[in-house]
């Protein structure tokens, strides 16, 4: 599955995310999903809302997906550092 496509089905469902998605080319993805939407919520919140945009594809055409979501202010610390 291209990169792009998984990094647009992350924004149709979280619509003022900015995402980036890489792939190794095996299968295998790493998705940095920056969202005002995960402010106050446990890591894995967060993932769980990324994964309910991609829904069976889990697992599926992607076989293992790494996710680093983080909030706007945290990717700006992230940055900084």
């Amino acid at each position: 599955m291209d990169p792009n496509e998984i990094a647009g089905l992350i924004e149709q469902g979280l619509p003022e995310a900015e995402v980036e998605v890489t792939t190794d080319g095996q299968g295998h993805y790493l998705a940095v999903v920056v969202s005002d939407d995960f402010s106050g919520k446990r890591s894995l919140q967060r993932h769980q809302m990324v994964y309910a945009t991609l829904g069976s594809r889990v697992g599926n055409e992607i076989h293992a997906l790494a996710l680093k979501t983080l909030t706007p202010e945290e990717a700006e610390q992230a940055s900084v550092g």
